[in-house]
Order: structure tokens, then sequence, then C-alpha cells
């Protein structure tokens, strides 16, 4: 349905980019679909985690639609872009762990939404890259600020400024991927670190993540208190008694969240 797919199982949702036909290019109606899933998830309290994967061979997503754009006016090239800053804020702003699954071309707004995930899993056919000034552009779905905050200000501008491609050695040298799996198995990789993440406190995962991803930049004592507020919302949940019961136990946690 306009390019997203949406499964879940269990207390793991998974999110798929359908365009295979397009390499996965991200087009006006794909972006304000994916937009409107990541709404759906983001609300859905029994989702625990969160897979962001793409189907066909070839991609798991070349940016945006060029072929689309290319036949815009600068006004509808003005109005798409709230569509797209909601479609990559959707997938960033997700309070579940997103573990990408990345193969094949992962370039511009692929790339994008791979930096947006908390955890990526490449397979060995993975290719990043930001190309985006080489077409007269810069990348607008956080690209510049989450190569940035994820690998420095030295790789960013390498990435940035040249377009050049990275495959999977470079890759995780430059610390855009986390693990490297066999070409194919990205997705299989992914939903198992998923399931691994879903048995765990959803309440503690959250604030968490909260705290990692407010405290990215942020001046050391500041981003302390960020995880002190994160540490009180779990210490003091209904999460941490169960949890603390079920060790002394000897069961698995029944969270009450």
């Amino acid at each position: 349905m306009d390019g997203v797919t949406l499964r879940r199982d269990g207390h793991v949702a998974e999110i798929v980019l359908d365009r295979p036909e397009a390499l996965n290019a991200l087009s006006t109606a794909m972006a304000r679909r994916l937009a409107a899933v990541c709404a759906e998830v983001a609300a859905d309290a029994s989702v625990r985690a969160v897979v962001l994967g793409a189907a066909g061979e070839k991609a798991f997503c070349v940016g945006a639609d060029l072929k689309e754009r290319g036949a815009m006016t600068d006004e509808e090239i003005l109005a798409q872009r709230p569509v797209f800053r909601a479609a990559f804020g959707g997938v960033l702003n997700l309070p579940q762990p997103v573990v990408a699954a990345v193969h094949g071309y992962a370039l511009g707004g692929g790339c994008e939404f791979a930096l947006s995930a908390d955890i990526v899993v490449a397979d060995e056919s993975a290719v990043f890259g930001l190309p985006e000034v080489g077409v007269g552009l810069v990348p607008g779905g956080g690209g510049t600020q989450l190569a940035l905050r994820r690998l420095g200000p030295g790789k960013a501008a390498d990435l940035v400024f040249t377009g050049r491609r990275l495959r999977i050695e470079e890759a995780l040298a430059y610390g855009l991927a986390d693990r490297r799996v066999p070409a194919g198995t990205a997705r299989e990789e992914a939903l198992g670190i998923a399931e691994v993440i879903a048995r765990n406190s959803p309440t503690a995962v959250r604030a968490a993540k909260r705290a990692m991803r407010l405290g990215g930049g942020t001046a050391l004592d500041a981003a302390l208190d960020l995880e002190e507020n994160a540490w009180r919302t779990a210490a003091f949940s209904a999460d941490r008694r169960e949890g603390i019961a079920a060790f002394n136990e000897k069961r698995k946690p029944v969270w009450p969240s």
C-alpha cells in the first residue's frame, strides 16, 4: 500500500519499504504512508521494538524519487518538503528501539533512514552513501546532523562533501553499520535483535532510548540529569517491581507496561 507495509509479530513491528520496482525510492505517496505507519506504531503500547527493512534484492532505499521530483515545479518541491520531513521524523522519533535491516543500496534518504535507527544490521551487499551534493542538493532527511552525531565531524564531512559510497567494510569502520551479516540475512538478524529487546522491560527500554537520544551532543552534566530522569522513570515503575520479583523467583518477567 503506497510503498510501505506494516507487519506485527508479538511485540515486534516490522516496517517494510515496499517499492522494489523503483529500488524503494521515496515518493510523495510513500512518504505520507511511512509517516502514518510510524505514527500508528509509536502510539501502540504493545510494540516494544521495530525493524525497518525493505523489499526486493537490490536496494534498501536509493533516496528520493528523482523521476517524480524532476517533473515537479519549485512550488511543488517546496510543498513536498513537510511530507518528507514527517516521514524521516516518523522513523527518527519512534519511542521504541529501531533496528534497520540494510541490504543493497542505502543511498541518500536510504542512508538517512539507517542513520535514524538505533542499531544498523547490514549484510555484505550493503552500500551506503549521501550523494546529494552531486545532484545539487543537501541531505535533507537528517543526514548532515545524524552523520555528524554518529560518525564524528571528519567522517561526516568526508561522506557528505564527497558523496562517495561506502561498502560494508568501510561502513563498519566508519560506524554506519553496527553488525555485518551474510548476504540475504539482515532481516533475520534484525528480527532476532528486536525479539531480544522486546523481552526486556518496555518502560526501561523506552526511557533508556530517550536518555541516549536526548543526551547526544549535550554537556555531560545535563546528559547525566537525563539519565537520572530515565533511571527514576524505570526505578519507580511497575516494571521494576515485576523485574526484581521475577529475578528472585527465578522466572521470566511478565511486564505490566
